[in-house]
């Protein structure tokens, strides 16, 4: 896993990287890498997340829509660096562990 802040929802993730891997780590137990704050929408969205909205809109992208609606998106990427699926903010961590496992499997 991988942690790309953003200030877009709420303005919920005011400090540093580091101190926002600070609290995750302190709060929830993250041990994952917590990277440079990005933006996920807009004309200024980092380039990744263009990228992860074009290959899994998500279910309101159907409607051309596809953004990010709130932190904590999900997206598993297989080792070909191809979006495989999207879960929204609500789905744990903990409960993709059968979805990944089933890409290992399949790899």
């Amino acid at each position: 896993m991988l942690g790309f802040p953003c200030k877009q929802f709420g303005g919920q993730e005011p400090g540093s990287a580091g101190e926002i891997g600070a609290f995750c780590e302190k709060n929830y137990g993250v041990s994952f890498p917590i990277f440079a704050k990005i933006d996920v929408n807009g004309n200024g969205a980092h380039r990744l997340y263009r990228f992860l909205k074009r290959s899994k809109p998500g279910i309101l992208g159907i409607f051309g829509a596809g953004g990010i609606k709130w932190n904590f998106t999900k997206f598993l990427i297989d080792r070909k660096g191809r979006a495989v699926e999207r879960f929204g903010p609500s789905r744990a961590p903990k409960a993709l562990a059968t979805a990944i496992e089933r890409l290992l499997d399949s790899q």
